[in-house]
């Protein structure tokens, strides 16, 4: 372990923030001030994951999801070969790629649909999140830090 990664790894809090946007906040206003913020950590606390049910999955939102899926990978496809063509019906590859895009992609999200067996019948996000969110500075840095973060309110 290099020097810096041992003095990385001592901070001390100079403020906390109940959600991650006003410790962002903070760090954007410590470095608006000229602040060197390379000496600057935000440490959530308190982690949870929180999954959130946004529908029912189907046979038909699995295939629809699919497909919309490999539309779009169909279409990078064959907008790449129809680049390095040599130009002749560039536009029926491109179309060619979207349509086996798209096939394929029903077909597979039906076959992920299948694989579940019935065991996941919802559709959902992710996401992380902690109760508190500390900036942790080096302690050579706290004293200024913490009086500027009084300005900042």
């Amino acid at each position: 372990m290099d020097a810096d990664a041992g003095e990385r790894a001592e901070r001390t809090v100079v403020a906390s923030y109940g959600d991650y946007g006003q410790a962002q906040r903070a760090v954007d206003f410590l470095s608006d001030e000229q602040f060197p913020v390379e000496h600057v950590t935000i440490v959530g606390s308190g982690l949870k994951l929180v999954e959130t049910v946004t529908g029912r999955l189907s046979w038909g939102r699995a295939a629809l999801a699919g497909a919309m899926s490999g539309l779009w990978f169909g279409l990078l496809v064959g907008l790449f070969v129809a680049i390095f063509s040599d130009g002749t019906a560039a536009w029926a590859i491109v179309l060619w790629g979207a349509l086996w895009g798209l096939v394929a992609g029903a077909t597979f999200g039906l076959a992920m649909y299948a694989a579940t067996r019935g065991q996941r019948d919802f559709v959902s996000h992710q996401s992380l999140r902690a109760d508190r969110y500390d900036v942790a500075v080096d302690p050579r840095h706290a004293e200024a830090a913490g009086t500027l973060l009084g300005r900042l309110g």
